[in-house]
């Protein structure tokens, strides 16, 4: 009997161990765990936490408005783009149109005009008045006209017969040995210069059975030269 009550004693004894060990266990856990609870939401709302928060934000802020100014950019250099090609257009076609309008300009004689080109002489040819027919030998309007047009074709600037500017309303009449340009009247010979590609007027003008051969033909004497500077008055410069 006093063995069974040792023995009872004894379980006794563990169960009262046991539960204090166990008491004290979880005095700890539950120490621990408020401890590290507190130290982890005071770590999520540190200043460090939050500053790194607002970088963040401020970041992707950033990045959406730097797509905004690409886009926009983009936007902007295509209106450049379209500017510059409508600007240069407009830019050749008035380029072309001062061109258009200085050779113009140049044809109707408004203007002075210098330049490469070249002087072509007409003289009457060699004749016996007693056996042949004068008529035949001098140099007519008709003569002067064929020259001036194959200048005008071949695309002569300018254009004087005797140091008269010429334009394209230009009257030009023969009286006997002389002719009359616009109510001025010049003596033979004529000298017609031209302000131009001088190869391309005396190519022209060279032609086989061109404007030079049909003058030979009818007796006249025709003097060709290619002039490296040629200087032609204004209409209104003249008396």
């Amino acid at each position: 009997m006093a063995k069974k009550m040792s023995n009872d004693n004894k379980t006794r004894g563990r169960y009262i161990l046991y539960s204090f060990v166990f008491l004290i266990l979880g005095f700890i856990f539950a120490f621990s765990y408020r401890t590290l609870g507190k130290d982890s939401i005071e770590s999520g709302q540190s200043p460090t936490f939050q500053q790194e928060e607002q970088y963040r934000e401020e970041l992707i802020l950033q990045k959406e408005r730097n797509k905004e100014l690409a886009d926009e950019l983009h936007a902007k250099q295509v209106e450049i783009r379209e500017f510059e090609k409508s600007f240069s257009e407009n830019e050749e076609n008035h380029t072309a149109l001062v061109e258009e309008a200085k050779d113009l300009r140049l044809l109707l004689g408004i203007v002075p005009s210098s330049g490469p080109g070249v002087r072509v002489t007409l003289k009457d040819g060699d004749y016996d008045p007693i056996e042949q027919n004068p008529n035949e030998y001098i140099v007519h309007e008709s003569h002067v006209l064929r020259v001036v047009n194959e200048l005008k074709i071949s695309g002569a600037q300018g254009i004087a017969i005797n140091g008269q500017r010429i334009s394209s309303n230009s009257y030009i009449k023969c009286t006997g040995p002389v002719i009359t340009i616009d109510g001025r009247t010049l003596p033979a010979p004529f000298v017609i210069e031209a302000v131009g590609d001088s190869d391309v007027l005396s190519t022209s003008l060279n032609l086989g059975g061109g404007v030079i051969d049909e003058l030979v033909h009818d007796n006249i004497v025709v003097t060709l030269e290619e002039m490296k500077e040629i200087k032609l008055p204004a209409l209104r410069d003249e008396a």
